[in-house]
């Protein structure tokens, strides 16, 4: 019993040393978000808008590119449980011939919004803030998506550290390249609004220069082949990635949309019911950044275990990791009870935006634990390169069950007197509650399976 204990923290240990920098790195890319949206908003209403606007398009592309590279760290991270440095090269150097054509399906579909924004009926008058902010950001999407690719061999192999450093230096970097650009300083043109997605663009660019630099020197001292051995792209190699990647990328852009459906759902209701939802929903997403890095950590713990074929060591993860989300998910809840109205009053000083915000953050502090659970679930299967299931448990749950009982309960007075806001977020509740019971349910399955079929 006691080495049981021990082993388990051992692996508290492992886990947390991996998600502490995984954390910061998250925030710094958050705080690039609110550094362009608070200068934006220094120029005037329209480039804040514009930006903002901007923000909810390229996002969402972003994130499921994320989602497609994600597939990339467990097969690191099973090579390097086994010690087969040269297949972590090999799976690199595919993922960065596939995040080629990836970089450039955003590229492209960033520059081709103009049509979205008429369909979405944006007010003519910020539109071409909106696509100039778009046309330059754009130019920065291939080479943040080769980042990702160089970010998986390092996170892969158990080192964060690098990628910490490397936002937080982008982050630096954003503050006076935004300001050039915006006022038109140094010979440059004063672009507004538009000049922070051209910043963007320059610190994406130098965090793949900085990545790359360093996964230089880290494939000399690894000697994993990632820079010596050239190879072409091969569909042997490249479609496994995609099918570990792609239904991760789906997932997250399912999830995101379920988001901005719920957001037009609730837009007819009223400005301060749409102003309470968005303090609420942004300050959950604050706290859902800590059980993100950790679920990040776990699928690099369990994947690491899994080519090793340790089945004990791999359920000792599982275990340590779970149980500190668990802790995390408590901690959460009751910081977001307790403090609910002092968060709200942190975003506005609207009275009656803060009490419908605290008001929906009571329900964001009960589905921390089902939030909690399921994303760490997730990490687990992610790191067993189990993730079609989990793909279609995320449809089945937020939009076959979650979205339906937040329209019947939101906007309908078929079950009592619409709920509004409070509605849509009981949805929430429902939807990340059987999320996280079949998803943990898949965790139990997959432990009772040969650890051959998840490292295949």
């Amino acid at each position: 019993m006691s080495n049981t204990s021990t082993l388990l923290r051992q692996e508290g240990r492992h886990i947390l040393q991996l998600a502490g920098p995984i954390l910061v790195a998250q925030f710094a890319q958050t705080a690039n978000g609110f550094v362009d949206t608070v200068m934006a908003g220094d120029v005037s209403p329209e480039d804040l808008a514009a930006v903002a606007v901007g923000s909810a398009i390229w996002i969402p592309v972003f994130l499921f590119l994320v989602g497609v590279m994600q597939g990339l760290t467990p097969f690191v991270a099973q090579f390097r449980g086994r010690a087969d440095h040269s297949a972590i090269g090999v799976v690199v150097q595919q993922g960065l011939w596939l995040a080629l054509p990836l970089g450039l399906l955003g590229f492209f579909s960033l520059r081709a919004m103009a049509p979205v924004l008429a369909l979405m009926e944006v007010d003519v008058g910020i539109r071409p803030l909106i696509l100039g902010y778009l046309d330059g950001l754009s130019w920065g999407i291939p080479a943040i998506t080769l980042f990702l690719a160089l970010r998986s061999l390092t996170e892969g192999m158990s080192y964060t550290a690098p990628v910490m450093v490397v936002s937080l230096l982008g982050l630096a970097v954003n503050v006076p390249v935004n300001y050039v650009l915006i006022h038109g300083e140094l010979g440059f043109p004063a672009l507004g609004g538009v000049g922070c997605g051209w910043a963007t663009s320059v610190v994406m660019w130098l965090m793949l220069i900085l990545m790359a630099g360093y996964a230089l020197g880290f494939d000399r001292r690894h000697q994993t082949g990632l820079f010596q051995h050239r190879a072409p792209p091969l569909l042997r190699h490249l479609l496994p990635i995609l099918r570990v990647g792609l239904p991760i990328g789906l997932a997250i852009f399912i999830e995101v949309s379920l988001f901005c459906v719920i957001a037009l759902f609730i837009a007819g209701i009223g400005a301060e019911v749409v102003a309470g939802h968005q303090v609420a929903l942004n300050a959950a997403s604050m706290a859902f950044m800590v059980p993100l890095s950790l679920s990040l950590a776990l699928t690099v713990r369990v994947g690491t275990h899994v080519g090793r074929d340790q089945p004990q060591a791999l359920r000792h993860a599982v275990l340590a990791g779970l149980a500190i989300i668990l802790v995390t998910a408590l901690v959460n809840s009751a910081l977001m009870a307790w403090l609910r109205h002092p968060i709200a009053a942190i975003y506005t000083d609207d009275p009656v935006v803060i009490e419908l915000a605290a008001g929906l953050l009571l329900f964001a502090a009960l589905f921390q634990l089902s939030d909690c659970l399921q994303v760490g679930a997730n990490g687990v299967l992610r790191g067993m390169k189990d993730t079609r299931w989990p793909m279609l448990i995320t449809v089945l749950a937020y939009w076959g069950l979650g979205l339906p009982v937040g329209y019947l309960l939101g906007l309908t007075h078929w079950l009592g007197p619409p709920l509004t806001a409070r509605g849509f977020w009981i949805g929430l509740l429902v939807g990340l509650t059987a999320a996280a019971i079949m998803l943990c349910w898949r965790v139990q399955w997959q432990l009772r399976r040969p650890l051959a079929t998840a490292s295949g």
